[in-house]
């Protein structure tokens, strides 16, 4: 019986095999979406302005969510 030859996978060699061929592919994968990192564009003034617009869906959405007006 010892000197059977092993055919079958244990579930650890199956599990450290599928590990590492998942952590090999991630790495091919994920190298060519790697780009040059680009400055923001926006100037001083630009980032300092209000975007926030109390709108009629804006004063739905709080009307609805029963938020003090």
């Amino acid at each position: 019986m010892k000197n059977e030859k092993k055919t079958t996978v244990d579930r650890r060699d199956f599990l450290r095999k599928a590990g590492l061929g998942a952590v090999g592919a991630g790495a091919t994968l994920a190298t060519p979406l790697v780009g040059p990192a680009q400055a923001d564009s926006e100037n001083a003034d630009e980032k300092l302005k209000a975007r926030y617009r109390q709108t009629d869906h804006v004063n739905t959405y709080y009307r609805v969510n029963r938020y003090p007006g």
